[in-house]
């Protein structure tokens, strides 16, 4: 080791009692998210009512062959990936014997595992592999099964790292941890589909992902997340400016041809002066971006329509906790009135709900369902109130003695579709699982599929802002309702199709059909004459392989931090293993 490299190291250790490599900067890395498969009852705590696909597993999975259907990259391990020097490969959706080839061919100094709770036997798992076969390696475990107070002990790891990870990956490295945050080039989402039909990646028309912070400032005694990044108020921020996200949109509308972005932050607008900032910028350059984001309604209550529509809140997942909700973030909101106004003005929202709140009974369930239901949101998602290790909310029933042991529910079954991992003062244990179910299947059969109600608002905002005053709004409506004459206008001919033997249903499908032909003419006729043909027979073709019981995985991603892997060392070269044997393998160029 050079002498100045070991004092600096010593000079870190000095002041900072968290551990640092004795490598710094030349430890070779590899960063993991867990093994699959996943959608699949197994040893390893994998469940089949608990698959990686987020939309399907908590928003649309009773909707049959309409559930959107995707899968969603580690962002965690990309963002640190990105922002250490070290030479770092990254290894996304593995198998478990594709993890194993990785440590018997290429050796590293420091192998970092990213996991959720329910994911803890998997973690074990890697952790004795990692012991195996790479014996002199550090092991390093993160995400938010780091919220579990013994899982050092549990998985047998060398560090466990609560809260952010790229300064403490930095520190660990020797690097200077106040450098500025690089940002990874991704899209939002990974092998979408739906109706059976899949929708490619293209540049232009996929979100790609922003993450502008970690961490949530509300504070919910439920949320797994503010707990993680240090409890309310607490949160870590990437980017404090406007113009620092205006350059980081710039980056990603060059990279990935992106004008879309899904932002991955619990709270985005909640820095209104940032948010306004960043609009100021868009408009200086003419920017039409949509943004895919979260918000509180006390927040989102901040904003008029106008800003927002300048701004270009596109599509809005809102806490809907429920009537007379005792948390502060839906306080004096009137939710049904708020998300009428935003359909009406193009913008699609996801509203989330709680079942199993403390008041909740099975007598007045139906009412809170119900209740839920009548926001005629886009998406719902419905989860069970669940006390997860490291929440005030866990802390407090466990102080209570209500926290149910591992022999009853174990930590892999902690994942809010499925079962209470606490005794419920009103609720039985094990009624909650059809409670659960009842919220799914009374939204879609209210409301119907998810993309019927996608087309109706995208259809409202197209017919009350096409021809808004201001360039960047017009301009971003007309983008997103692009595909209303042509891919939607055939969708809705063989959603039609689909319900022949319901009648409140197919009027409300022939008006809608009707109007897109009204606005859209010849065009949109063609397209569910023909096109609905084709899509009706995808989705038949999906509703027989969902009734065989088929399960869908995500591909193995592999990637460098070196973007000239000719020039890397052995061990961080982008090169894909044998193709004959792990040929789903796929690289991406990053940051």
């Amino acid at each position: 080791m050079p002498l100045n490299l070991a004092e600096d190291l010593h000079e870190i250790a000095a002041v900072d009692d968290r551990p640092v490599h004795p490598l710094g900067a030349r430890a070779k890395v590899l960063l993991t998210s867990v093994f699959g498969p996943y959608a699949q009852d197994d040893e390893f705590g994998s469940s089949s009512i608990n698959p990686m696909e987020l939309y399907h597993n908590q928003v649309t999975r009773t909707q049959g062959p309409f559930s959107l259907r995707m899968f969603h990259r580690s962002w965690g391990i990309m963002m640190i990936q990105c922002n250490i020097s070290a030479p770092c490969n990254l290894l996304d959706f593995p198998t478990r014997e594709r993890f194993i080839h990785e440590l018997k061919t290429v050796r590293y100094d420091v192998i970092g595992i990213s996991s959720i709770l329910v994911n803890v036997l998997k973690v074990r798992e890697m952790c004795r592999l990692i012991r195996r076969h790479q014996p002199d390696a550090k092991i390093v475990v993160g995400g938010h099964i780091a919220n579990l107070e013994d899982l050092q002990e549990r998985v047998n790891a060398d560090h466990v790292v609560k809260g952010e990870g790229v300064e403490w990956f930095r520190h660990y490295l020797g690097e200077k941890t106040d450098q500025p945050y690089r940002h990874p080039a991704v899209y939002s989402p990974v092998n979408m589909r739906s109706m059976g039909v899949k929708v490619p990646n293209k540049p232009g028309d996929t979100a790609a992902t922003l993450i502008p912070s970690v961490g949530c400032p509300m504070g919910c005694n439920f949320c797994s997340t503010s707990a993680m990044f240090g409890g309310k108020g607490k949160f870590n921020t990437f980017y404090e400016t406007g113009d620092e996200l205006f350059q980081v949109l710039l980056g990603l509308e060059r990279d990935l041809k992106a004008r879309s972005f899904f932002v991955m932050d619990e709270n985005f607008l909640l820095n209104r002066k940032r948010a306004l900032r960043l609009l100021e910028l868009m408009e200086q350059q003419g920017k039409p971006w949509s943004f895919y984001l979260f918000a509180s309604a006390n927040v989102l209550r901040k904003y008029s329509m106008d800003e927002l529509l300048r701004i270009g809140v596109s599509w809005i997942w809102i806490g809907l906790e429920g009537e007379n909700s005792q948390y502060g973030k839906l306080a004096g909101a009137n939710t049904l009135e708020m998300i009428r106004e935003f359909q009406a003005n193009g913008i699609r929202v996801l509203g989330s709900t709680i079942i199993g709140l403390e008041e909740h009974t099975p007598e007045n369930i139906d009412a809170a369902i119900n209740y839920a239901v009548s926001h005629a949101t886009d998406f719902h998602q419905f989860m069970l109130y669940t006390p997860l290790p490291g929440t005030p909310l866990h802390k407090g029933l466990r102080e209570q003695g209500l926290i149910m042991e591992e022999d009853r529910v174990a930590l892999t079954e902690i994942h809010g579709q499925a079962r209470f991992n606490y005794r419920h003062p009103h609720i039985q244990h094990g009624l909650e699982t059809e409670l659960l179910l009842r919220a799914f299947n009374r939204d879609f059969e209210v409301n119907g599929p998810s993309v019927v109600r996608i087309v109706e608002t995208t259809l409202k905002g197209w017919q009350r802002h096409k021809q808004h005053p201001d360039t960047r709004v017009r301009e971003r409506i007309r983008w997103e309702s692009k595909d209303l004459a042509t891919t939607w206008s055939a969708v809705l001919a063989a959603t039609r199709r689909y319900y022949r033997n319901d009648p409140a249903m197919r009027a409300r499908l022939s008006a809608l059909l009707a109007a897109l032909h009204s606005e859209f003419g010849l065009k949109a006729k063609l397209a569910s004459a023909f096109g609905g043909v084709f899509v009706g027979h995808m989705m038949k073709r999906e509703m027989k392989r969902l009734a065989r019981g088929e399960t869908s995985e995500p591909p193995t991603f592999y990637e460098s931090n070196y973007k000239d892997a000719e020039s890397a060392p052995d061990a961080c070269r982008s090169v894909a293993p044998d193709a004959e044997v792990f040929a789903n393998d796929s690289q991406l160029s990053l940051c």
